[in-house]
């Protein structure tokens, strides 16, 4: 790779991070290429994307990013490092979590998740019980329809014993 397709590449890292909110880094390096066809596959059956990237270029990208907080992932960037990308926070570290088991990889380098920076293997745990934005809506709309069921309800129950009451 030559000064000039490294800049471009950078360049194209830059615009990657800074279109993004939720990115993790993962180490695959013990995988087989058959796992890592696999592990692809599962996160392109969920819609999220993974590229393995050179750790001086991503550190050079994560330093130009415009997320000042992103540089913090850098000292993370030993080995083999697989860039994942995704819309809802917690599928990478639930694909991580499902694809390990039987294996102790591939392994958590860090994520940067909503403003939050994770570092370690130790806190894919936290991030998988992440919820996502649909999920907390769906509590949300949960929570407000509960009190809303009971009025119904207790004015449905009224209405039956009045009307035992009448006959």
């Amino acid at each position: 790779m030559n000064k000039q397709e490294k800049t471009q590449e950078i360049d194209r890292l830059v615009s990657v991070l800074n279109a993004n909110t939720k990115i993790y880094l993962a180490d695959c390096s013990s995988l087989s290429v058959e796992k890592v066809n696999q592990l692809r596959r599962s996160c392109y059956d969920k819609k999220v994307s993974m590229s393995v990237v050179k750790n001086t270029l991503l550190a050079k990208a994560l330093e130009r990013a415009n997320d000042s907080n992103l540089a913090e992932l850098i000292p993370a960037l030993k080995g083999q490092t697989a860039l994942i990308l995704t819309e809802t926070s917690n599928v990478p570290a639930k694909l991580i979590k499902e694809f390990r088991k039987g294996g102790d990889k591939p392994k958590l380098k860090a994520a940067y998740v909503e403003d939050m920076i994770f570092i370690g293997d130790d806190k894919l745990d936290a991030l998988a019980a992440l919820k996502s934005k649909n999920e907390l809506i769906g509590d949300v709309i949960g929570l407000l329809q509960s009190p809303i069921q009971r009025v119904i309800g207790a004015l449905e129950n009224k209405t039956k014993d009045s009307d035992e009451a009448a006959a």
